[in-house]
């Protein structure tokens, strides 16, 4: 491991020590999104998350960080980010966001998925595929030698050409990530390209778009964490951690290393690992 300007950037067995932590986000989020049905609370949820990191020998990102009392954030409707699971009990058509971090080894995951209870609304549906599609175009941007803008202008630009017209918060951003869960340097939703750091072998990012229906302004809730929309509108969020190795791309939280999508995107893919 080593640093430029501020920036980790690690070795491949490093990045290889960092897959083995996104598969365990993979597998607890595919748990978790699997348990998501009307009846359920968040907290259990959360209990399904936290299982799974623990069966798996891992330690959970958020638990206790800076304060955060549990092993996810799950954010319902209007809730953009870091809600904290608990009593609330999901109902038939909620659209629900579950944000779940991992370390192995000393090495961090991170990753996001929404889903919807039930069927859900249209309306929660399509905000959720062109938040996920937003953050993969902003995957597939990335290239050894390009910059951290590249991605960010790939996510606005993938946005502001959907057919309905979204919100992106600018306050919360993707970041990068490796011996800690946040590091240098942060990754907007919203950019130029060819700004910002350059894209070298070693550096690992968590790109993470979150979109709204609605006016993207955002408050927290009085416990501190909880993001939401000002103007109650529905919110989204999806995220995965990923790197760019001389071979291309590398999405260390997709259980495929995001292959089948960035083929789909004409991207080129480089896992460091069978």
């Amino acid at each position: 491991m080593r640093r430029r300007s501020g920036i980790e950037l690690k070795t491949p067995d490093q990045l290889i020590g960092m897959r083995r932590a996104g598969l365990v986000v993979a597998a607890a989020l595919q748990a978790t999104a699997g348990s998501v049905r009307a009846g359920v609370t968040t907290a259990d949820l959360d209990a399904v998350a936290a299982e799974v990191i623990r069966t798996s020998g891992a330690t959970p990102s958020f638990l206790d960080y800076h304060g955060f009392p549990a092993v996810t954030c799950i954010s319902v409707n209007s809730e953009i980010v870091h809600g904290i699971p608990g009593p609330r009990v999901l109902a038939e058509g909620d659209s629900v966001s579950i944000d779940c971090g991992a370390i192995v080894d000393g090495w961090h995951g991170d990753s996001a998925v929404t889903v919807q209870v039930g069927n859900g609304s249209e309306q929660a549906r399509e905000l959720s595929e062109a938040t996920r599609l937003a953050m993969w175009h902003g995957i597939a941007a990335a290239r050894l030698g390009g910059t951290v803008g590249d991605v960010s202008a790939a996510v606005e630009g993938f946005v502001r050409s959907w057919p309905t017209p979204y919100g992106i918060v600018r306050e919360y951003t993707g970041h990068g990530i490796g011996s800690a869960m946040h590091q240098p340097p942060d990754v907007p939703n919203l950019g130029r390209a060819g700004k910002g750091p350059k894209i070298v072998p070693g550096l690992a990012l968590a790109i993470e778009p979150m979109l709204t229906v609605g006016d993207p302004a955002n408050s927290v809730l009085d416990d501190d964490w909880t993001v939401v929309t000002d103007d109650g509108s529905l919110a989204c969020h999806w995220e995965h951690t990923m790197t760019v190795t001389e071979g291309g791309i590398w999405v260390l939280t997709s259980p495929d290393g995001g292959e089948a999508m960035l083929a789909e995107l004409g991207a080129p893919f480089g896992s460091l690992a069978d």
